[in-house]
């Protein structure tokens, strides 16, 4: 049985003004129903509570400074991500519909109509209504990204006569579906300094100075219709705010499985601004799970799926978090003139067609060396779901659309977090250092027992000296070779990737000048983004991975 220490007075000890409050209390962690857990961790709660208070009633020292922050951390649920992944109008957002049962929350339609922006969804505790938080970028980020606009604006001007230069055409009507979203097509007739003048688009400005707002609706139908003017990209002449969006959490009642678990629906792939970039980075990194969604009929063959699993797998594996990856094939029931059939018929064709995608995919992922070096085998799993016939039922039981197995899994997922254990563990740390630094001022009683320990941590610390420094040897010499290994691919690397065949060197000049401007990234005309700054890197990452497992496991 676990003991977790409490405020209360150890023997021989020597109470202080903190530790002397509810000095009977003993809890105990073990196996328990919830309404036990409850009862832990309000109990502890209370306790840290009383701590707080007794710390905010002495003079500030950089250790209570240092205890009050931890405190108030242990409120900050750590929970568990699922981020989710796929191009624009793969089925992400209809997917997460399904698995929630709640088929009107999240906006869904047209690929002109894509999700623009960071969804995140989770159980609503404290209400039995949905609710959507919506975060804004801060005013300074905005006027940085509005200079930012304009100079592409202008460039693209200057440039693009008689040009079909791909770059400048992108990046140019990405810089004017911005701005024409958030003011209207009134922003042609301003300069970018009046745009940040507080007299022009005064909404805008209130929108960004309030950092937050909160909608709360009886209905998913209602939430849906309001919050889609800060999660997609329309078509119509409406203002859409989610060029100013940093991201958007939905709330949802009626979600156990939901209640340590987080569903991350990311915008698709290119869709991102820079603003968002460095929140998109931190949540992969952070992802208990990831799910790279794809449609059925396409899964296999479609290399952008696969290039996206390739791009997020260095950050999800080294140092990550990341302990399941699932490819999740939507649309299985997309089938031509599957209407003409019978129910049984239909069923069979749809279940035929995901054993034999299953197949195509695992097979695909056989291939994927990479992804085996950061990943067991255990780590993968392919699903074939169809989130429409999941709410219809026209052909399909909702157990052969496999959502069944999704929601199964985020279940289990959240049954493996306790926050009664997480907070109680934080608990543990800091009511232990406060121990600790009481024990410190005692009348010398401790002395002896004081030599020793430091005499024992004193030869730890060089035990661990020794083996660090072995790790830290070990490291360079990897990072050595890669460095050498850099040196001598770094300028074919730059030619294959900025001067393919039948381009002159001029054209090397001018895709380099570009990637550089853009931050390392390359897009060309025709293909997919390169980034420049994995590719360069990739020796330097190569030379480490093995090592680094083997050293972190």
């Amino acid at each position: 049985m676990h003991h977790v220490p409490t405020q209360g007075q150890q023997e021989g000890e020597e109470a202080t003004d903190i530790t002397q409050s509810n000095s009977d209390v003993r809890l105990q962690v073990m196996p328990s129903t919830s309404d036990t857990e409850q009862r832990i961790l309000n109990a502890v709660k209370n306790t840290m509570g009383n701590v707080l208070f007794k710390l905010n009633q002495q003079d500030a020292t950089y250790l209570s400074k240092f205890l009050k922050i931890k405190i108030e951390n242990l409120e900050i649920e750590k929970k568990e991500l699922v981020g989710v992944f796929g191009r624009t109008g793969a089925g992400k957002t209809s997917l997460i519909n399904a698995v929630i049962e709640e088929e009107d929350l999240l906006p869904s339609g047209s690929v002109e109509a894509c999700t623009s922006v960071m969804i995140k969804v989770e159980a609503s505790k404290h209400n039995d209504g949905y609710e959507a938080e919506i975060e804004f970028i801060s005013p300074e980020e905005w006027e940085d990204e509005l200079g930012s606009m304009f100079h592409t604006i202008k460039k693209g001007n200057s440039e693009s006569h008689g040009s079909d230069d791909g770059d400048i055409n992108t990046d140019y009507h990405e810089a004017v579906d911005k701005l024409t979203a958030v003011y209207g097509e009134e922003w042609s007739e301003k300069s970018c300094e009046q745009l940040r003048e507080h007299k022009y688009f005064k909404e805008i400005r209130k929108i960004l100075s309030s950092t937050r707002i909160t909608l709360l609706s009886k209905s998913a139908e209602d939430l849906s219709d309001s919050i889609v003017k800060y999660t997609r990209n329309g078509t119509n002449d409406d203002r859409w705010y989610w060029p100013i969006v940093k991201s958007v959490t939905v709330r949802v009642p009626n979600t156990d499985f939901l209640e340590h678990v987080t569903l991350v629906d990311l915008p698709g792939n290119g869709d991102r601004n820079k603003s968002r970039d460095s929140m998109w980075k931190e949540i992969v990194g952070k992802c208990s799970a990831v799910w790279v969604v794809a449609e059925t009929n396409r899964a296999a063959a479609e290399t952008e799926s696969w290039e996206i699993l390739k791009e997020i797998s260095s950050q999800i594996g080294n140092g990550g978090e990341c302990r399941h990856l699932h490819f999740i094939c939507t649309k299985s029931d997309d089938i031509p003139r599957l209407h003409k059939h019978s129910k049984e018929d239909a069923q069979n064709m749809i279940l035929k067609i995901n054993m034999e995608t299953k197949r195509s995919v695992n097979k695909e992922l056989n291939k994927q060396t990479e992804l085996k070096i950061h990943f067991r085998d255990e780590c993968f799993q392919v699903f074939t779901v169809s989130s429409d016939e999941f709410f219809s039922r026209n052909c399909l039981s909702p157990e052969n659309t496999e959502i069944p197995r999704l929601q199964e899994f985020l279940q289990n997922l959240n049954d493996s977090h306790s926050e009664t254990l997480n907070y109680v563990f934080g608990a543990h740390g800091i009511l232990s250092l406060i121990h600790g630094a009481n024990s410190r001022r005692d009348d010398g009683r401790n002395e002896d027992v004081c030599v020793t320990l430091k005499k024992n941590l004193s030869l730890q610390i060089e035990s661990i000296k020794k083996e660090m420094n072995y790790i830290k040897a070990t490291f360079e010499k990897c990072l050595q070779e890669g460095v050498e290994r850099s040196k001598g691919s770094c300028e074919q690397i730059l030619k294959s990737a900025l001067n393919p065949k039948r381009m002159s060197g001029r054209g090397f000049h001018k895709q380099l000048k570009k990637a550089v401007e853009n931050g390392g990234i390359c897009k060309p005309k025709k293909g997919k983004e390169i980034n420049l700054n994995m590719k360069l890197a990739s020796s330097l990452t190569d030379s480490i991975d093995k090592e680094f497992r083997n050293t972190f496991p």
